[in-house]
């Protein structure tokens, strides 16, 4: 992995370039750099009120960082004189690369910069909040910390965006990618998280390049005790042949994303504010909070608010112990009811030793606890009544130990000189109730393996579909039982093969996908004698159908060109897009991941003995799945497999219709 750390911790900068080298000049200014900035232009006497060096050789020493704020083919030569030159580092400002097509021309940058790192091309740059070192050409809204977080964005935009925010969130480094042409996401990401001063790491993503990568480093993150949260774009990308399968349709683009970063120790949220208040609780508490939570407000509006807000959540908002109920009784009195979320009424506002009290026995018996209040604005209002709660507030995080979280309900109810001085005493104010329980989500993300990669990616190639008599052959060959049967070119030449076969009888066209939309199924038949021939199908199959099952199951395995292979699992047969009641894993996975994997389907209770139902066998239903990983595994032929429905009995379990891609080469 090449050096970074002159790029990122320069002590001095180079700029090329005009209008931008100005602008990166002031900006270094404005956070007070205190190495030398150098501007290089071939005819201009000076930039910014700074003197110009005619050439990068005329240059007093290497630069350690430089901004290169030329056109495209310009910075090609410019690349190469610096890495000629041992300098420590470049971002590459201009586009026109890899983005519009230029792929070969992005080839060359890559050539050019040879060992020496570069952010971009197509990039923005990056601020160096800790000592003062920005190469970036526009506005920003951050300012100097002594400790912080890192932020990496695939978006330029959304950078600026981020350093705006004022919820009292200290950013230690802003880094744009751009295309990535060199440096990537997980070198990057490594680089600053090295950097003892960085406390955790957010992540804005479009793409993924390296998966195993960013899984190693999750993986060391979390060694370090930091934690890392992401927003990944794209969520809703239809996969490129979503059409062909309910695999496809169901894990492709966003559940693909979501199991990796899951499997890989990555929390995930979905808006900038979310990421911002994650990295406030990772920042001061770390990761991995506890996921027994309490609520705790002085009104019963709030607290409804609460509760419905955090159930499609699953947020774990458990009823106080027995010890503790009688406790917080004694000190509310009996017009208060104990709960949780707890509304603890306004009989004790203002009385700092009783709000304390409360407070402190309410958290004691949980991992975290959310104190909802929203002081009055200070331009118009007298706040000094909310004193006595959020010092209580305080006191209950330092007598118990466990994080005590501020929430205001709307996030400007907490303005951002209150929120600097908690996250300065270790406190962290959560802004706008929802964001707040997002927060609180993420920031419960449990580890990953430590050992877990996933598979590498590999380039889609042509594929074509096998009929479901050859594709059941495989599954059988597999370990995975199918239903007895017969097959034929012809109807006629079907009708003498299935007398040895138990009635009722599935009758089936085959050469399709979907082979129900088709109409290319007749199920319950009891003789073939009448039944009409099925337009385009290429074949025929007769099966014995399974009348016993407890359910029927989706089980599909397909490659992926960014996360190597993902495994699917939900409830199945001709409704299963409808109900898209389905779990994806990135593989490989194990027989107890895809255990706790069915427990997040939104129909478990129905895999659970729900009301008395005879429950299936699960582990049949884990021993195929983990039979299709392993088909997919032996051999890079095999593209896809789908088995729907896969019909699970009290014991046992039969694949009734499958589907197999296979590369076509």
């Amino acid at each position: 992995m090449r050096d970074l750390s002159r790029l990122l911790r320069p002590r001095s900068i180079a700029v090329l370039g005009s209008g931008w080298a100005a602008n990166v000049i002031q900006q270094c200014r404005k956070m007070g750099f205190d190495g030398p900035v150098w501007p290089v232009h071939p005819t201009r006497a000076e930039i910014a009120d700074l003197p110009c060096f005619p050439a990068l050789t005329a240059l007093p020493a290497p630069p350690d960082a430089t901004f290169v704020g030329v056109n495209r083919h310009a910075t090609l030569d410019v690349l190469a004189d610096l890495a000629s030159m041992d300098a420590g580092g470049a971002v590459a400002f201009a586009s026109g690369w890899s983005e519009t097509g230029a792929a070969d021309l992005q080839a060359q940058l890559v050539a050019a910069a040879g060992e020496m790192p570069v952010l971009g091309p197509n990039c923005y740059g990056l601020i160096n909040y800790l000592d003062g070192a920005l190469l970036w050409p526009d506005q920003h809204g951050g300012r100097r910390v002594a400790r912080g977080v890192a932020i990496i964005s695939q978006s330029s935009n959304i950078a600026i965006n981020l350093t705006m925010q004022a919820r009292g969130l200290p950013i230690a480094y802003v880094a744009c990618l751009g295309n990535a042409a060199q440096t990537g996401l997980a070198d990057l990401a490594a680089a600053l998280l090295s950097d003892e001063r960085v406390t955790a790491l957010g992540l804005y993503v479009e793409g993924v390049a390296d998966a195993p990568a960013l899984a190693a480093l999750s993986a060391a993150a979390r060694a370090a005790g930091k934690g890392i949260v992401a927003i990944k774009a794209g969520r809703t990308e239809a996969a490129r042949d979503a059409a062909a399968s309910h695999t496809a349709a169901l894990a492709g683009g966003g559940g693909a994303s979501s199991a990796f970063l899951a499997q890989a120790g990555i929390a995930e949220v979905a808006t900038p504010a979310e990421l911002l208040e994650t990295l406030k609780i990772l920042h001061v508490h770390g990761p991995g909070l506890g996921r027994r939570i309490c609520s705790l407000s002085c009104s019963g509006g709030e607290a409804g608010l609460v509760a419905d807000l955090a159930a499609p959540m699953r947020l774990d908002f458990p009823p106080p112990g027995t010890e503790q109920r009688a406790a917080l009784a004694d000190i509310l009195g009996p017009l208060v009811t104990i709960a949780n979320p707890l509304d603890y009424h306004t009989f004790i506002w203002g009385d700092g030793p009783r709000t304390t009290e409360v407070f402190s026995t309410m958290l004691a018996g949980y991992d975290a606890g959310l104190f909802i209040i929203d002081p009055p604005r200070p331009d118009r209002c007298d706040p000094s009544s909310f004193a006595p709660a959020l010092d209580a507030i305080e006191t209950a995080q330092k007598s118990t130990g466990k994080p005590a979280f501020p929430v205001a309900s709307l996030p400007e109810n907490f303005d951002e000189a209150l929120a600097d001085r908690y996250i300065d005493r270790g406190i962290v104010p959560l802004m706008g109730l929802e964001t707040a329980l997002a927060a609180i989500r993420a920031a419960q993300t449990p580890p990953g393996r430590p050992d877990w990669r996933p598979w590498p990616a590999a380039p889609e190639r042509p594929r074509r579909l096998l009929d479901e008599a050859e594709s059941k052959k495989r599954l059988a060959a597999a370990g995975i039982a199918i239903p007895r049967g017969a097959t034929a070119p012809t109807l006629p030449e079907l009708r003498p093969l299935v007398g040895c076969l138990a009635r009722p009888l599935a009758l089936k066209g085959m050469g399709f996908a979907h082979k129900s939309e088709a109409g290319a199924v007749r199920l319950g038949m009891t003789t073939l004698e009448n039944a009409p021939e099925m337009p385009g199908a290429k074949g025929y199959l007769a099966e014995e159908m399974v009348m016993d099952a407890v359910v029927e199951m989706l089980l599909g395995i397909r490659r992926d060109p960014v996360y190597g292979a993902t495994l699917t699992l939900g409830l199945g047969g001709v409704t299963a897009e409808l109900l898209a009641d389905t779990v994806t894993l990135v593989t490989p996975v194990t027989g107890d991941e895809i255990a706790a994997a069915l427990r997040e389907l939104r129909l478990w209770p129905l895999l659970d003995g729900y009301r008395g139902r005879t429950r299936p066998d699960l582990n049949a239903l884990i021993d195929a799945a983990l039979r299709l990983q392993a088909m997919l595994a032996d051999t890079s032929i095999l593209q896809e497999i789908e088995i729907n429905p896969l019909m699970v009995r009290a014991s046992g379990a039969v694949a009734v219709d499958a589907v197999i891609w296979e590369d076509t080469t």
